[in-house]
């Protein structure tokens, strides 16, 4: 079982910084240069600083800021342990307002395995070795990692409710507009709720895959006592009715003569291919079946294509789980990248000849200026599907889903050190 505890945080002093609004910023992983900049500028505190560092010796940085922040009062230790309740008011990409809820707590790390703490994607090695040296630096979690959790009788939620009913500790609204409200929460009572509901649970990683495995290897570093064989995490009921996932689309690029001929038989061969009337349309919704939108730069027209039979999922993925033979990404990296295009894992990878967005819109101005040659537009994947497919064993593709909003950084800290 997840062994969940009340962390005796770091966090920002509001006095000193006028609030959270000017020094959080998004997790590091989906920051572009010219938007780090941006955020540095807003204020000489900003978290980028120091998750981000730069410069000749950026960790080097990252560990003097951190230490110099700390120094002059700008960062504070909270006097005792205690849980965090996140709430965040957000429009997603389909236009829909909702509210997320969650709580901030530092999870202890485990092997990955059953009853404790599952991932549902795979992960790349750079991400890991840069996220260590800043652990090692810092000696900290500066980003939580978003895990969820189930509770359908609502033991959590209705445990952490009351405090929600107060002003919160803090207020921000991100870049996205999506509204960051924290209460702090230091009741014994209710922390003890919380850590009996969430005895039995397993934890599934949502987003923070390379956090994850950088803490486990932390941990194994400085051994298996002290504050280091813990990580930040911020947790979210599945039953939450403000928890949703989004589709991230295929781009390719650099595909030869040959190679589009190549890929068009492979479409015609595994897939009943509709044509659109509509680039609108191209985005699938969620279903039984495994079905994607189709769009490529020569003949410009938008094309929903699904799987023949279940059994052509079966053949390219044997010796896999049957929930995850039906994932449109699984079954999309089989057949068309290393089946039609002879893509390794490596390719995958290294984005050789691959690219990734979550607009739409974006994806079908790409191929129409000749950006990309094609793109394959995926389905939303329910939350309950990622966990059978977690609980089969299994790890998706890279960039399977994208849950929305991002937890910002810069919320709190938790130190590895004291």
């Amino acid at each position: 079982m997840a062994q969940i505890e009340p962390l005796r945080a770091l966090h920002y002093n509001l006095e000193k910084t006028g609030g959270l609004q000017d020094v959080i910023a998004p997790p590091y992983d989906v920051i572009e240069p010219e938007q780090r900049a941006l955020l540095a500028a807003r204020s000489p505190y900003n978290v980028v600083r120091i998750d981000l560092p730069v410069g000749e010796h950026p960790y080097d940085e990252a560990a003097r800021q951190f230490a110099a922040w700390r120094a002059e009062g700008v960062i504070v230790a909270d006097e005792e342990p205690a849980i965090w309740i996140l709430e965040q008011d957000y429009t997603g990409p389909d236009g829909t307002a909702r509210t997320r809820r969650g709580f901030l707590a530092r999870v202890r790390v485990e092997n990955y395995g059953p009853g404790r703490i599952r991932p549902h994607e795979r992960t790349h090695p750079g991400p890991k070795e840069d996220r260590l040296r800043l652990t090692r630096a810092t000696r900290a979690n500066l980003s939580p990692i978003f895990s969820l959790f189930s509770d359908p009788d609502g033991a959590v939620g209705g445990a952490l409710a009351p405090t929600t009913r107060e002003a919160p500790w803090a207020t921000a609204t991100d870049d996205d507009g999506t509204t960051n409200r924290l209460w702090r929460v230091a009741a014994p009572e209710a922390i003890e709720t919380v850590r009996r509901a969430l005895g039995p649970a397993e934890l599934l990683i949502a987003d923070g895959h390379h956090r994850y495995e950088t803490a486990r290897a932390y941990a194994e570093e400085v051994g298996d006592r002290g504050p280091g064989r813990y990580a930040l995490m911020c947790l979210v009921s599945l039953e939450d009715p403000g928890l949703t996932v989004f589709p991230t689309h295929r781009l390719l690029r650099g595909l030869r003569p040959d190679q589009h001929e190549t890929l068009a038989a492979a479409i015609r061969r595994a897939f009943d291919v509709e044509r659109l009337a509509s680039a609108v349309e191209l985005t699938p919704v969620a279903s039984d079946r495994v079905r994607f939108g189709y769009l490529d730069s020569r003949f410009r027209q938008p094309f929903m294509l699904t799987l023949k039979d279940p059994s052509i999922a079966d053949a390219s993925l044997a010796g896999h789980s049957e929930p995850y033979r039906r994932l449109d990404t699984a079954v999309l990296e089989a057949l068309i990248l290393k089946g039609a295009l002879g893509m390794t894992d490596q390719d995958i990878d290294d984005l050789a000849g691959l690219g990734y967005t979550r607009d739409a819109e974006q994806a079908v101005g790409l191929v129409e200026r000749d950006d990309f040659d094609a793109a394959f537009f995926m389905s939303p994947i329910p939350v309950q599907r990622i966990r059978a497919v977690a609980d089969a064993g299994e790890s998706m593709p890279p960039k399977s889903t994208y849950f929305f909003p991002k937890v910002p950084t810069g919320l709190l800290f938790n130190s590895l050190a004291d």
